[in-house]
């Protein structure tokens, strides 16, 4: 099973697919955990570019061929082989992130933005993509908050505006609107324990039996 955590800054994605990759492997379920973009050495290395904060001349359209790149990297080289092996895999982001902060936040054409990403990965797509929902500014400052307590870093990607973050929750909530067989929507406004107990609710039934 391919599960996602798809949500804007501050959402707490990265904390709740740490904790739901735990549980699932309590289970005794094999569990591969990864994000985007990164994931792989090679991928790692396009993740320092996309977040370098040096990096303000970077072009819209550099951003998604960079971001592409590395997605190609972790379905190559983590993603399919572990589905194929039976592997449960949880990432922190996936192709989402490019249609809701390139497409809806930037502004590219969406058709573009699905063809380049169907080429990446070769048409994969998650069983189940979990969007932590949470309103901007809430998000914003618990990222601010994080950062100054040295518990995560502030990168290129989380210097956009606040009306940039505004358009990628709208997208976000297109996007579920478009494919909601797919997608459950999660109040991430709550504390981190009850956000899990739901999650661990909702991916239960739909996990595939063991043989």
């Amino acid at each position: 099973m391919f599960i996602t955590f798809e949500g804007v800054e501050g959402c707490g994605k990265t904390v709740q697919a740490r904790l739901l990759a735990e549980h699932l492997r309590q289970m005794g379920l094999p569990v591969v955990l990864s994000r985007e973009p990164g994931g792989t050495d090679i991928g790692d290395q396009i993740r320092a570019v996309l977040h370098d904060t040096g990096n303000t001349a970077m072009l819209p359209t550099s951003e998604i061929l960079l971001y592409s790149a590395a997605r190609a990297q972790i379905v190559g080289q983590l993603i399919r082989p572990a589905l194929a092996a039976g592997q449960v895999v949880v990432c922190d982001r996936y192709a989402d992130s490019t249609l809701a902060y390139q497409g809806y936040g930037r502004g590219l054409p969406l058709e573009a933005l699905r063809y380049i990403t169907t080429f990446a990965t070769g048409g994969l797509r998650p069983d189940l993509t979990l969007l932590l929902d949470v309103d901007v500014q809430a998000g914003l400052g618990r990222k601010q908050a994080a950062f100054r307590a040295q518990q995560d870093e502030l990168n290129r990607m989380d210097r956009q505006t606040v009306d940039f973050y505004s358009r990628v929750r709208e997208g976000y909530k297109t996007l579920v609107a478009q494919d909601p067989d797919r997608w459950v929507v999660v109040d991430a406004a709550r504390d981190i324990a009850t956000i899990q107990d739901e999650i661990r609710a909702l991916v239960a039934p739909r996990l595939r039996p063991q043989r």
